[in-house]
């Protein structure tokens, strides 16, 4: 039987050594249909979120932000798609790292990850704050179809940063709990029209649209139109498909969304793009 390890509050000296400073700083390293790596550090830890790809092109993402990965502390995972747990195995292995997510999706990944060391398999759960080091984490479900997908939002003193991809809609429970943070990474996942007339069959259609779907590029602009607030500074558009979606079409659809709702673009706040394959800069918070 295996061992169950649950995370309550963490104050391990982590192998991040650096001046102290107060800011919580991320990069997107890859987001999209083919794989999802995000990376966040503060002074005492450093960590990833989700390893959607190889271990060796998650290496190379490092070194776009001029980072070292052997200095991670931990990987944690959203849920069981292998667009979000591919690397997840060979990383753990290789650099001795502590995995966390929830019994479900530990469940419904496990054998999809090969050997874990006992000690590596951590538990986190749905509706939860955590101390892991200095950073408070919170997380909540999401509406997708995986056995119990959650997601995460980082904070360091008053700077958050919320990662909201991998969702059909979002709840007004949600919209409430996660307003104005610091920083967002949104799902605009595919437009409308391209997907409806797109090659993909008309089952995986109605699964993307569904409810335990993904969010359209109008559905993540409207969801942000709520969840901006005044302490806002960067919004982050994520996971975008490569057939049903293009940068410019998310990007345009966000923009002109929060003009009509007459949101200060690029005045109060700044709008991304992430890539597939290619990491955002280091965001300082």
């Amino acid at each position: 039987m295996k061992k169950e390890v649950t995370i309550q509050t963490e104050v391990t000296t982590s192998k991040l050594q650096s001046t102290p400073d107060n800011s919580l700083r991320f990069s997107i390293l890859a987001s999209g249909s083919s794989g999802n790596c995000t990376y966040v550090e503060t002074d005492q830890k450093r960590l990833i979120v989700d390893a959607g790809l190889s271990g060796k092109k998650i290496q190379q993402l490092f070194t776009e932000i001029d980072r070292d990965i052997s200095q991670l502390d931990a990987i944690f995972v959203t849920h069981e798609h292998k667009d979000h747990i591919h690397g997840v195995g060979v990383l753990s292995r290789k650099y001795n790292l502590p995995v966390y997510a929830n019994r479900q999706t530990w469940q419904a990944m496990d054998s999809m990850l090969g050997y874990i060391a006992e000690e590596n398999r951590r538990y986190i759960e749905a509706d939860t704050m955590t101390e892991f080091g200095d950073i408070d984490i919170l997380t909540y479900n999401v509406s997708h179809d995986a056995i119990q997908p959650q997601f995460y939002a980082f904070q360091k003193g008053k700077k958050q940063f919320v990662m909201l991809t991998d969702t059909g809609y979002v709840s007004d429970r949600l919209r409430s709990q996660l307003k104005n943070a610091s920083a967002y990474l949104i799902e605009s996942n595919h437009e409308i029209e391209m997907l409806r007339y797109g090659k993909y069959p008309w089952s995986v259609k109605q699964r993307i649209l569904s409810d335990k779907g993904h969010l359209s590029n109008e559905d993540g602009a409207l969801a942000m139109v709520d969840l901006i607030g005044r302490a806002t500074s960067d919004i982050y558009l994520g996971h975008l498909s490569r057939e049903n979606n293009t940068k410019e079409l998310a990007l345009t659809t966000a923009i002109n969304t929060m003009r009509l709702y007459d949101l200060g673009v690029d005045e109060d706040f700044l709008v991304h793009m992430t890539d597939p394959v290619q990491a955002t800069a280091l965001k300082i918070l």
